[in-house]
């Protein structure tokens, strides 16, 4: 078993859909105190009461994901926008007022726009790095006081398959983002070491998110269907490694990713997985 969460003090960046989503509820059900970002005030001030009603409903219905006694917490929402350095500040300033402290930052926020190489502009660049490098770097470092400060400082970027394993047409800046957050990460593990803050990144391969539901039932088949697995993940799956690599026990964790893909990166072809079929 696990030592529980709770009472654990979470930002999640880009927390009001996705993949950010269902990382911050994890932690809402698993009694942390939590603070989401995104850009629409509206939708995510409406997302922090659907989570804080979720955790509030699990805290009735049984344990936590780590096996803990049954838990709930508090979910808040700031507005801001990473792509902005002053709002990376913010964000972080805002989360540690509220939450008197931070004990875990997961720098989730992220754009995955398409374009081809032949049509990509300077502008299309700057973007997407904007948002998916520099603001993962800005909210880090703006939260490595209150992380020191916490003697059990969390760090944990959502980088992705695409970039440091597999390439996709029309993502070439996408991917080269999330390869850099892996870089990045790498020498942030070791500066920020001896502060007694780990940092870790998840690597989510195709995960059922609001984005994928759109693309329709067809692509989602023909999807799961190169994937050993045989279906698609979910944010929960991301939510669940997060909150792993947030415990007590993870503590001498750190510089590492983890790929939660179901395989995906494993075959080297399709053709792999229909031989699989042959033999069974």
């Amino acid at each position: 078993m696990f030592t529980p969460l709770t009472g654990r003090r979470v930002l999640v960046t880009g927390g009001t859909r996705g993949i950010g989503k269902g990382i911050a509820t994890a932690f809402a059900e698993a009694g942390c105190a939590v603070v989401i970002t995104g850009r629409d005030a509206a939708h995510g001030a409406a997302v922090a009461t659907e989570l804080s009603a979720l955790a509030e409903r699990a805290a009735e219905n049984g344990p936590d994901p780590l096996g803990a006694a049954p838990v709930g917490g508090a979910v808040q929402f700031v507005a801001g926008d990473v792509a902005e350095p002053a709002d990376c500040a913010r964000i972080v300033e805002e989360a540690v007022a509220r939450l008197g402290g931070l004990d875990v930052v997961c720098a989730n926020a992220g754009i995955f726009p398409q374009a081809s190489m032949a049509t990509m502009t300077a502008a299309d660049i700057d973007h997407i790095f904007n948002v998916n490098v520099r603001g993962t770097m800005l909210v880090v470092t703006a939260a490595i006081p209150a992380l020191t400060e916490s003697g059990r400082g969390r760090v944990i970027l959502t980088s992705s398959i695409t970039g440091p394993y597999t390439g996709y047409p029309g993502w070439s800046h996408y991917g080269a983002t999330k390869s850099a957050q892996l870089g990045y990460m790498r020498t942030a593990a070791i500066e920020l070491a001896p502060r007694g803050i780990t940092v870790n990144a998840v690597l989510p391969g195709n995960i059922l998110t609001e984005g994928m539901l759109e693309m329709g039932d067809e692509y989602i088949d023909a999807t799961a269907a190169v994937i050993p697995a045989g279906k698609l993940g979910t944010p929960a799956d991301i939510g669940n490694t997060a909150l792993f690599f947030a415990t007590d026990e993870a503590a001498y964790v750190t510089g590492q990713s983890v790929a939660v893909d179901g395989g995906q990166i494993l075959p080297e072809s399709p053709q792999a997985l229909a031989d699989l079929a042959t033999m069974e």
